[in-house]
């Protein structure tokens, strides 16, 4: 069984999903192929700050009805060095906000919209393969109710994450890859228990880092950073609260509402960096091509930059004849995703605590939030980098 389009999209996570509304809206056809079902993708739970670049490709697209009512403007954030509140002010400093939503209910929103848009996605999708990827004539093969199935493109956009097919399929000759593996990951925690303070908190405290952030008015989400060698039932959910309340420090903790957890995970961070993001007629974007820790808040984000990047290329490729996005899409987005990967990194190192770090190494993080407490122009260059850089 065989079927032909424009472009064909692997992965209905939100970088597949916002890609496809992109390019239907332009009246590109394209199929978004996925090898899980509805359900398992609505059922993962992953962050929740929207730079201006995410929120206004739903704006664009007229998708934006739930975020503008339930989106909650945030213009700042705090970091926290024990006992004190260092607010940066990013609305002041850059004129932007960022806007918690989250990742899921983007995901739902743009799932949602694609049966009346005239976006097709097929779910449950499995032994997807990539062929022919360096000639102009790729194509897709997948199985699917004990049939065999191929799609025919001119172009293939491997938005199926870093476990997917896609990156595997461009040879280890061609590529190159970046890696950082952290010696800790984030146990986190979701209640439905309103938020301990209205903007974001990021905690460096003897203890190690902790994070307060939210949903809603109503749910919230906290994290920790433990060992690797830490397992869930290690941490009852009265002594991750205890935990909490210690690292954040007193202000916040006075405002902690407990409550039991709707679900608790550890998920290990790296830094992750695969080149070139296109071999031939195979196109990466998000997770497929980099891994951000979530210190940042960037990995969606990141997506969402190359998914614009891409969508400009193929948008140009096929009504303007335009051939110069399609050639520098890797470039331009790695750029990009480089320096995002930097912020994410230098944040990492500033506020957790590293198993090897020693006392000069603790001192410099104290005098580095000291500095940042003082210097506005410290505070600007956080700023411009968590409300996302120009694309």
């Amino acid at each position: 069984m065989s079927v032909r389009t424009q472009v064909a999209i692997i992965g209905a996570g939100p970088a597949g999903l916002l890609l496809g509304h992109l390019l239907r809206a332009e009246g590109i056809d394209c199929v978004i192929v996925e090898r899980q079902s509805p359900d398992y993708i609505l059922g993962r739970i992953r962050a929740g700050v929207l730079e201006q670049i995410t929120t206004d490709l739903l704006h664009r697209l007229g998708l934006d009805a739930r975020l503008n009512k339930e989106g909650l403007l945030e213009e700042g954030f705090c970091l926290a060095d024990g006992e004190r509140l260092i607010r940066i002010n990013t609305f002041e400093l850059t004129g932007k906000h960022v806007t918690v939503y989250g990742q899921t209910e983007v995901t739902r929103d743009l799932m949602e919209a694609a049966e009346g848009r005239g976006l097709q996605i097929i779910y449950e999708a499995s032994d997807v393969g990539l062929h022919d990827i360096e000639s102009d004539a790729p194509y897709l093969t997948y199985s699917k109710d004990g049939a065999e199935h191929r799609i025919d493109a001119r172009f293939i956009a491997g938005c199926d994450g870093y476990y997917g097919p896609s990156r595997q399929a461009i040879p280890a000759s061609a590529s190159r890859e970046f890696e950082r593996v952290y010696p800790f990951g984030w146990l986190g925690i979701l209640a439905d228990v309103p938020p301990c303070h209205d903007e974001l908190i990021y905690a460096n405290h003897e203890n190690g880092f902790a994070l307060a952030s939210m949903r809603s008015k109503t749910r919230s989400r906290y994290y920790i950073d433990v060992p690797l060698t830490e397992k869930l039932e290690d941490w009852p959910d009265d002594r991750l609260w205890d935990e909490l309340a210690v690292r954040l420090g007193p202000d916040a903790a006075a405002n902690i509402t407990r409550g039991p957890a709707l679900e608790k995970s550890i998920a290990p961070l790296r830094s992750y960096v695969f080149e070139p993001m296109r071999h031939g007629s195979l196109f990466l974007a998000g997770d497929a091509a980099h891994i951000v820790p979530p210190t940042g808040a960037k990995g969606l984000n990141l997506a969402a930059s190359d998914v614009h990047y891409l969508s400009e290329a193929f948008t140009g490729y096929f009504n303007r004849n335009d051939n110069d996005g399609i050639g520098g899409y890797a470039k331009k987005a790695l750029s990009r995703v480089w320096k995002s990967e930097r912020f994410s990194w230098s944040l990492t190192k500033l506020m957790h605590r590293f198993p090897d770090d020693g006392p000069f190494e603790r001192a410099m993080q104290v005098a580095e939030l000291e500095y940042i407490a003082e210097s506005e122009a410290a505070q600007k260059s956080i700023a411009e980098n968590y409300v996302g850089l120009p694309v």
